[in-house]
């Protein structure tokens, strides 16, 4: 016997499916746009595209790893495996900006994007021989699964602590962008680093600062991709990274709320592909997405058109 389903139960599974997969996205673009800050930060202040940002995210996923792996995966565990990443990225990236892209700082922008290329390569290698990481993956701890119900439509607790993990992540970074002297210098920096420098402002301090804060929220990316992908390995920032980079140019590179917007389109566009498409063409959307921006609005969402003056 076959049941034959009314045009009515049809559209009430393709609605639940459409809203589950609104929520999958919206997970997945949270931690999109927490990577993608770190890009646009970083270019907004000194127009650089840090490629190694995305291996910063896979160094903070593996520190959150081996702390998970001492404490379990307790509040109180995951809360310190958040911490030790946000801390190790932070450190990681005040290395990389003094010995890696300041000395480049004056050069042509070319000789700082090749380098950003290196010092990926240089942590994704380093990892793989490091004795106690090595190159095979492993699998992440993570909390025991929950869904919760809401109608047709199942959330799990692991998808809201990505998601409201990520929202209070943002709403601390405007904060500090808008409403203290740091985030002041970092606007002045960015808008004209030669006249900031005249007013007082140290130039290399808030670079650092810019830089530190960009890879913390990377590590607590890199926490959360962790957690919602159970699986690490030295590889794992490579495609997360260029996403993000998708994500920050999606939105405007150089514009925070462009990155977040940028972030969770792009989640949305890529968990709608593999629920009605396949998951073969998730990448292939994200791309096409990267080819028709930049050929319809260079710029992306909240980007501005600027004139140089040659």
């Amino acid at each position: 016997m076959y049941r034959k389903f009314s045009c009515r139960e049809v559209k009430l599974s393709t609605g639940s499916m459409f809203l589950q997969q609104l929520i999958n996205g919206l997970s997945l673009g949270s931690i999109y746009a927490l990577i993608a800050l770190g890009y646009t930060m970083v270019y907004g202040i000194v127009k650089l595209i840090n490629f190694a940002h995305g291996d910063v995210m896979m160094i903070g996923a593996y520190a959150g790893y081996f702390v998970l792996r001492a404490m379990g995966t307790s509040v109180s565990g995951m809360a310190c495996a958040f911490l030790a990443a946000m801390i190790v990225c932070g450190l990681l990236s005040l290395v990389i900006e003094r010995f890696a892209y300041r000395p480049l700082r004056n050069a042509p922008r070319l000789n700082s994007l090749i380098t950003a290329i290196a010092v990926e390569l240089i942590l994704q290698n380093v990892m793989r021989v490091l004795p106690f990481v090595g190159p095979d993956p492993r699998q992440y701890p993570t909390m025991p699964v929950k869904n919760f119900n809401i109608g047709a439509v199942s959330v799990s607790n692991l998808q809201l602590i990505v998601i409201i993990s990520s929202a209070v992540l943002m709403i601390i970074l405007n904060f500090i962008v808008n409403y203290t002297k740091t985030g002041k210098s970092m606007q002045a920096v960015s808008y004209d680093m030669k006249a900031a420098s005249l007013m007082g402002i140290s130039v290399n301090r808030t670079i650092a600062v810019t830089f530190v804060i960009g890879s913390v929220l990377a590590g607590a990316g890199g926490v959360l991709y962790a957690t919602a992908y159970p699986q690490v390995d030295p590889m794992m920032g490579y495609m997360p990274g260029l996403k993000a980079f998708i994500a920050a140019v999606l939105g405007g590179i150089g514009s925070i709320p462009g990155s977040m917007l940028g972030g969770v389109i792009l989640g949305i566009a890529e968990t709608l592909t593999k629920g009605f498409l396949s998951s073969q063409f998730a990448d292939a959307i994200s791309f096409s997405i990267l080819i028709i921006i930049l050929l319809v609005k260079p710029t992306g969402i909240f980007g501005k058109r600027t004139t140089v003056k040659v």
